[in-house]
């Protein structure tokens, strides 16, 4: 072989081995980014999977503090609007604080308020004896209630107290009963007042009050 033809066949190989080396370079960097790229997946799966993992673990912790929550909530908030106990609770508040009421009054019911006698009362204010609260359906437990802006699952019951206007009492014990009313888990609100002074004592009163029970049926 000439030094020519050996020429001719060295720049030919060294052209196949320039050819090869672009091809194995060009292929490892597809590899290279191949699998950059599914690492760049696989560090993104794992912080989606670290962060459900941070709000599994919150979720967990506030299951528990609203399970909490909740039977302070039950303890709190009546499950029934139960009027004679109702009742029974705003005269016994009424007696400790040594006032008389003449009338505790309740909206008219969707099924129809009755009397102790079994006559509807003039406008359709009810008071309740416990055979008439003891209401058992669904249609029962939410007749004369209206739910609660904003709060889901809560109602709100009217309920409307008198004193005797026969027996006045002092401004000091009605402030006394007005603030065990709102300590009262049935009575929480006292929305309106209406005073009357004496008229042969001014320094005595008869009121007129409404009160809001809060009922989580």
């Amino acid at each position: 072989m000439n030094s020519k033809r050996l020429h001719i066949v060295l720049m030919a190989s060294l052209g196949l081995l320039l050819v090869a080396l672009v091809g194995g370079t060009f292929a490892v960097s597809n590899f290279l980014s191949q699998e950059a790229s599914n690492l760049t997946t696989l560090k993104a799966k794992s912080l989606a999977l670290s962060q459900e993992q941070v709000s599994l673990s919150k979720a967990k912790k506030d299951i528990k503090q609203y399970a909490d929550l909740t039977k302070i909530a039950r303890a709190v908030v009546p499950e029934d609007k139960s009027q004679a106990e109702a009742v029974r609770e705003i005269v016994n508040i009424a007696e400790a604080n040594g006032i008389k009421l003449s009338a505790i009054n309740f909206p008219s019911s969707t099924l129809g308020g009755l009397n102790a006698s079994g006559a509807a009362k003039p406008g359709g204010a009810t008071t309740p004896t416990p055979s008439a609260a003891a209401g058992g359906s669904k249609t029962d437990s939410l007749s004369q209630l209206k739910p609660v802006i904003g709060i889901v699952g809560v109602y709100q019951l009217t309920i409307s107290v008198d004193s005797d206007s026969a027996s006045p009492i002092s401004y000091t014990r009605f402030i006394n009963f007005l603030s065990e009313l709102e300590r009262n888990r049935r009575t929480a609100q006292v929305s309106t007042i209406s005073i009357q002074p004496d008229k042969d004592n001014p320094a005595l009163l008869t009121f007129s009050l409404s009160l809001n029970e809060y009922i989580k049926p």
